[in-house]
């Protein structure tokens, strides 16, 4: 027997996104978000509304895409609860140094091991961004055999049901192989 919801946002996971900014005095921002992902081969698509962040990617036309982590759940909360128009040193208050970005004009979370640097393509009237994934950096220490591991990176997803924050599991299965066996 299924239990019926209703129409809710709940699409599982939900990543924990922490988006990367600079105002028109260089000085970073950084917001947490949950809705967004993947929207093409190259690109990202953040549903936001108006915040610091967003008068800011139509300020430089670039936002930088990290991902929040278990040890940094603390302070990626408080990004995501604190706005940057009220609290303007909130990431030096969250425990966040930043970095710029040698390819975009968007700061890289030093403390967050894997970023995605963005340019703007196209910022929609009802709050969708895209933006073109121009380079993914991630800090060696999640790095094995050259490639992110998932176990070190450490990451974790929002559940909307229950308000809380999730690390990532285990491996279950090898995507594009496993299906095959049923051919």
């Amino acid at each position: 027997m299924r239990k019926n919801f209703g129409s809710k946002p709940w699409v599982y996971p939900q990543p924990v996104l922490m988006i990367g900014t600079y105002d028109e005095n260089g000085k970073p921002n950084v917001m947490n978000a949950a809705w967004g992902g993947q929207y093409d081969t190259n690109l990202v698509m953040l549903c936001l509304s108006e915040h610091k962040t967003t008068s800011n990617i139509r300020l430089k036309k670039a936002f930088t895409v990290s991902f929040a982590t278990a040890p940094t759940v603390v302070a990626c909360d408080y990004l995501g609860i604190v706005s940057g128009n009220k609290e303007p040193d909130k990431v030096t208050k969250a425990g966040f140094t930043t970095t710029k970005s040698d390819i975009v004009d968007a700061p890289i979370i030093n403390e967050l091991p894997l970023t995605l640097e963005c340019r703007l393509v196209k910022f929609n009237e009802d709050g969708i961004v895209v933006g073109e994934i121009v380079n993914v950096s991630a800090d060696e220490s999640i790095l094995t055999d050259g490639n992110v591991d998932y176990k070190k990176l450490n990451a974790i997803i929002f559940d909307p049901t229950s308000a809380a924050y999730i690390r990532l599991g285990e491996k279950v299965g090898d995507a594009f192989r496993d299906g095959a066996k049923l051919k």
